[in-house]
């Protein structure tokens, strides 16, 4: 039936290609999450004073290249403040002198060697190395991303938005472009941030986040709206006026959330840049 065929666009075939692109970007993130949990357990298990030092900073490739080096307290000892501080210095110039003393002083808190410990020096130096290859390997997707991002028309209007960035833009457009969306009330049911109504027979019981909608648009938006507070007024001055109504940090920016998207909405029907507001003073008494 020749009559049903179309054509594909470049925007459709850079909404395909991102779809991919960040579907495996998600999986990275969670195989990194993964890697990590299971290094701070084992961390944890051998030498708790240096796991909180080094645990929550698993993420900078500056103290996952020291554990790839030296993966065991004694390995630490071993090696001493000097080398210690060199290695941090390669990646953490500024952290290194202040890190090199943190990681010295948990490994005097404990004294006693831990069961297991030369067993899991092989296992640490393993899961280091893996952790560099999946933020490598996730740092070349973001590449990717990025030029099949800036290649969509509708990129300078996403990220002229505050709170969205290269991933933030890209999720968008995988989730939102190419659907077609009424109006701007169409889009926040199908995110799930916009509120719904609870009723019971003849009772209503008030309004409620809906546990339905895209819930990866859904956190996209939540993510981005989270980001804002800190770099645009009008968003910081719209969720303190939420938190000044009695709502929960998170109920704060779900309202905030739905108010940007009904802005989204607008950026991408007419094709139009983000305008900032500033926030409307108290009259004078």
């Amino acid at each position: 039936m020749p009559h049903t065929l179309r054509g594909i666009t470049v925007a459709e075939e850079n909404v395909a290609e991102l779809s991919m692109l960040c579907g495996f970007d998600d999986d990275l993130a969670a195989q990194l999450t993964q890697v990590r949990n299971r290094l701070r357990g084992l961390l944890t298990q051998i030498h708790p004073a240096l796991e909180r030092v080094l645990g929550p900073r698993l993420a900078h490739p500056a103290v996952v290249d020291l554990l790839g080096r030296y993966p065991t307290p004694a390995a630490l000892h071993r090696a001493g403040k000097g080398h210690v501080r060199t290695r941090l210095k390669k990646h953490a110039p500024r952290m290194a002198e202040r890190l090199t003393n943190e990681i010295f002083g948990a490994l005097a808190e404990q004294t006693t060697v831990v069961t297991g410990t030369q067993a899991a020096e092989h296992i640490v130096a393993r899961l280091a190395a893996q952790l560099q290859q999946l933020s490598q390997q996730r740092t070349d997707i973001e590449a990717e991303i990025m030029r099949v991002v800036d290649a969509h028309p509708l990129t300078e209007v996403l990220i002229s938005m505050p709170g969205i960035g290269i991933r933030t833009a890209a999720r968008i457009l995988t989730e939102v472009v190419g659907k077609d969306f009424k109006s701007a009330a169409h889009l926040a049911s199908y995110a799930g941030i916009a509120p719904v109504t609870r009723q019971s027979g003849t009772s209503i019981r008030g309004e409620a986040p809906s546990r339905r909608g895209n819930k990866v648009l859904k956190r996209v938006l939540f993510l981005s709206a989270f980001a804002s507070i800190k770099g645009d007024r009008a968003s910081r001055a719209y969720y303190d006026k939420k938190r000044a109504e009695g709502k929960r940090h998170n109920q704060a920016v779900i309202a905030l959330a739905h108010r940007r998207s009904d802005v989204l909405f607008a950026m991408l029907r007419d094709g139009t840049f983000y305008e900032s507001r500033p926030a409307q003073l108290a009259p004078a008494a």
